[in-house]
């Protein structure tokens, strides 16, 4: 409606607009042919009869002689003194007693020729019946000048019938043009803008649907999970009920990647996303928060146990493998469950909260997390933890070194320790390095402990050394440690200080450590060889270590993780687990490695553990951690091991422990 009201605006504007010139421009050729009457009449015309006002009849007949060539167009004239006397005139039937006022005014005061369309009547003259009749004339004043003095005006009427008709005819032939012209052109802009509008809204639409979904997956993206978050809450909070979130993260994808390809990648979580959404309840909302993290929202979730049964479901989805361009690949992944109200009170709490769960899930390799504020470094108690940790670097009085002792199963002799730091905590009692040190490596304490633990062991290798006793030790080194040099001239410097033999100092770094940065971590390892220091792998097993890196590594032994001895055992044993540790014996054996295992809490996984070949135990069925004063004399140093490494085999002294945790 608002184009055409502007259309026909627009139309009638320019109609007018062209009517208008049109006339002016008739009315400028009227005034130029009256122009050229009047020097024929001021030819003829004495100066004096404009002064006296008459008008002689010679002087008249010489002024109807002049104008004769003119009859055709005239339809009047008359000529005015300058005082508005009337001097002559051509056809008095039509003359009125006085000139018309404002032309003749412009005329002889201004100097202006002025026309103007008027309607005559035409009297008649020779009885042929036309008295009466209205004709269209152009009336025009022009100004009659003698010696530069305006002394009069001369009015020409003009016939302007023909002219009127002309004009009428061309004014609708424009104003059929226009209309014609105006209507093709908005229909044309209406089309346009038509399409245009469509083009525009079906952009915007899908500008809206991209700005809520992932453009890979098809899943809603974060800015959309977050407005069903709050919807969730609102309408919990009206039924009673809870809401809660499960946060996905696919282990290793930065490795897929590398080795596959991003399109490899890309297509793995296209095929998460298809599980996810096949597998979950319709009112459940899937979404990808962005690279390999996934979010699931479950609303009206009754309890924590719901939601947490149901992460496990979501975990069980990655058993079957993907097919990624012919290759059957098995993927795992890290969950973290958060559930409000039990965990927090709103959208962006909750979302943390489940973050929190699921880097505790990745950190500690259990597949499915639950919120634990004792997980949380930005928790109050944690905040109130790590101040206390700070403190006790500080004084030092409250951190100590234990030590638990490492078996040869070829002679039940002790062979050495395991250092391992407790924390004795005014208020809380001891603690164990699972409830402080991830908050040391979050915060970067794990350096300052390290390096306290690295002392405390170093210095107590030295009084027992000073008492007669090759004790040896083993300590453990964080990943974060293994990243920089630095860790060797920090154990370099300690062991000069105090005069230890490196052959007395072992390192124990876990296989995930080493998996996770094999570039950095590799050449420390090789540092650390060089100078003497042993180094073992500890928790073997569950870092995907291959064969050649194995083979490779400058390590002394390796330490089997306790979950694999613990299937060995017990009241539901787990299939397949003596060949797994048998084939992990006789891979090390197959390198120059002696195999350790930790965790051994009965005489039957020890007797396994013998008959399988393991050379080394360690755990509570032999002792647990003690404080350095328990600790008994080493009795006899046993046999030297061989070191491997990339320079071929090595040797050690005889008597190289470790201890396992």
């Amino acid at each position: 409606m608002v184009s055409i009201i502007a259309v026909l605006v627009l139309g009638g504007g320019l109609i007018v607009t062209t009517t208008m010139i049109m006339r002016q421009q008739a009315l400028s050729a009227g005034a130029s042919a009256a122009k050229l009457i009047e020097p024929s009449v001021r030819d003829v015309v004495p100066e004096s009869s404009y002064t006296t006002g008459v008008l002689g009849p010679e002087a008249e007949r010489n002024l109807k002689r002049s104008v004769t060539e003119f009859s055709e167009q005239l339809v009047g004239l008359r000529l005015w003194n300058a005082d508005g006397t009337l001097l002559f005139d051509a056809n008095p039937s039509t003359s009125a007693p006085f000139p018309q006022t404002d032309p003749f005014d412009r005329a002889v005061r201004d100097g202006e020729v002025s026309a103007r369309v008027v309607t005559i009547t035409l009297g008649a003259t020779d009885g042929s019946g036309t008295a009466g009749r209205q004709v269209t004339a152009l009336s025009v004043y022009v100004p009659v000048t003698e010696n530069a003095v305006r002394v009069g005006a001369l009015e020409v009427v003009l016939d302007y019938t023909e002219t009127d008709e002309a004009l009428r005819e061309a004014v609708q032939v424009v104003a059929t043009v226009i209309s014609v012209g105006l209507l093709v052109l908005w229909l044309l802009l209406f089309r346009t803008v038509r399409n245009a509008s469509k083009r525009l809204q079906t952009s915007a639409l899908e500008n809206a649907r991209l700005a809520l979904l992932d453009p890979l997956t098809g899943l809603p993206n974060r800015r959309m999970l977050l407005d069903r978050m709050r919807r969730a809450i609102d309408q919990a909070e009206e039924d009673g009920t809870g809401v809660g979130l499960v946060l996905l993260d696919i282990d290793r994808f930065k490795d897929i990647n590398d080795s596959l390809g991003h399109d490899r990648g890309d297509e793995l979580l296209v095929q998460v996303a298809h599980r996810l959404r096949a597998a979950l309840r319709e009112r459940d909302v899937v979404a990808r928060l962005g690279g390999d993290e996934f979010a699931i929202l479950l609303p009206a979730i009754r309890s924590v146990a719901n939601a947490e049964r149901l992460a496990q479901r979501v975990r069980n989805l990655f058993n079957p493998a993907f097919n990624l361009g012919g290759l059957e690949l098995h993927v795992d992944s890290s969950i973290g469950v958060a559930t409000l109200p039990e965990h927090a009170v709103d959208a962006s709490g909750l979302m943390r909260k489940a973050d929190v769960a699921m880097y505790t899930a990745k950190s500690h390799r259990v597949g499915v997390s639950v919120y634990s504020p004792d997980e949380d470094d930005s928790s109050p108690a944690r905040l109130v933890l790590l101040g206390d940790l700070h403190r006790a670097l500080a004084d030092r009085q409250e951190l100590v070194m234990f030590y638990q002792p490492k078996i040869a199963l070829a002679n039940d002799q002790v062979v050495g320790y395991e250092a391992l730091m407790r924390w004795v905590h005014p208020t809380r009692g001891m603690l164990v390095p699972d409830l402080f040190i991830p908050l040391a490596e979050q915060s970067g304490l794990i350096h300052d402990l390290t390096a306290f633990a690295l002392e405390s062991a170093i210095s107590q290798l030295a009084r027992w050394q000073a008492e007669g006793r090759e004790t040896p030790v083993a300590v453990n080194l964080s990943a974060h440690n293994l990243t920089s040099p630095q860790v060797v001239e920090t154990i370099e410097e300690l062991l000069h200080a105090h005069q230890v033999r490196p052959d007395l100092l072992e390192v124990e770094i876990t296989e995930t450590a080493l998996v996770a940065d094999p570039s950095r971590v590799v050449p420390v390892l090789e540092q650390l060889a060089d100078i003497g220091v042993l180094v073992s792998i500890d928790d073997f097993g569950i870092g995907n270590t291959s064969i050649s890196q194995l083979r490779d590594l400058p390590v002394a032994r390796i330490k089997i993780d306790r979950t694999f001895i613990a299937d060995l055992t017990g009241t539901h044993p787990r299939a397949g687990s003596e060949m797994i540790v048998k084939a992990m014996v006789d891979l090390a054996h197959s390198f120059g490695l002696e195999v350790v295992a930790e965790g051994v809490e009965d005489p039957d996984t020890e007797g396994l553990i013998r008959a399988l070949g393991v050379d080394q135990a360690q755990g509570f069925l032999y002792s647990q951690p003690v404080p350095a004063a328990d600790v008994p004399p080493v009795e006899s140093p046993g046999p030297r091991v061989r070191q491997s490494g990339r320079r071929g085999p090595r040797a050690k002294p005889a008597k190289t422990p470790q201890a396992g945790r």
